[in-house]
């Protein structure tokens, strides 16, 4: 049995997509972000960076967004194997996902640890930019590979994710993402809303009902999204 340590609408979403989608059984177990779990020693002895999502396996504990789907894709065949014509697209757009565009995304939600106070409108309209410089990317990649990039899928359910936070955080700043200009993507976020394990998650993280076509600040009944 897994355990995924999860907060809602962290990057755990992406894992429980994944899983929800192939039906693989786990557990959550809350990190609550209010009370700053995620720094507890508990918590640092499954990931010493204090990051979010850990899933704990029979294997071990294992962090990076990135790395766990990767994983999950290779333990379940739930992507490419070893040796498979496409291993090598599905590694780049991983990669990708994980290593710019959901690294970039974050410069834009945590401004105050890349930039000083004075700098941080410049800092956002760059990334921003930068930004949506990806998601044409991801737009062009997921009409070339549609079954790598189809719902619930390792890399379509992390594509996914990062259009729901561009168009929510942070609460407070300019919106700058529009899901209508990616016709793709929102065909991948309607098949994603209508697979009979989104309303479970959504309902367990307070997504709302229609959480990647038109997504709305959680409520989530447990833990804090920040």
């Amino acid at each position: 049995m897994y355990v995924l340590h999860y907060a809602p609408d962290n990057a755990s979403l992406i894992v429980r997509l994944v899983l929800d989608g192939a039906g693989l059984p786990y557990e959550t177990a809350l990190v609550d972000r209010r009370l700053r779990q995620q720094d507890s020693a508990a918590f640092r002895a499954l990931n010493p960076t204090g990051l979010i999502p850990v899933l704990s396996t029979p294997a071990g504990p294992i962090s990076e967004t990135g790395a766990i789907l990767i994983w999950l894709a290779d333990t379940h065949q739930l992507g490419p194997a070893p040796g498979h014509p496409d291993r090598p697209v599905f590694l780049k757009w991983m990669f990708f996902l994980s290593n710019t565009a959901h690294a970039d995304l974050r410069t834009i939600f945590y401004p105050h640890q890349y930039a000083p106070a004075e700098a941080h409108p410049a800092h956002v309209e760059i990334m921003s930019a930068r930004m949506l410089r990806h998601f044409a990317l991801l737009e062009t990649a997921a009409l070339q590979h549609p079954g790598l990039f189809a719902a619930a899928t390792p890399l379509g359910a992390y594509a996914l994710v990062l259009t729901r936070w561009a168009a929510l955080y942070p609460e407070d700043g300019p919106r700058w993402f529009d899901l209508a200009h990616y016709p793709t993507l929102e065909a991948l976020a309607r098949a994603q809303e209508a697979r009979v394990e989104t309303p479970v998650i959504a309902r367990a993280e307070g997504l709302g009902a229609r959480p990647f076509t038109r997504p709305e600040q959680p409520n989530p009944p447990e833990g804090s999204v920040l």
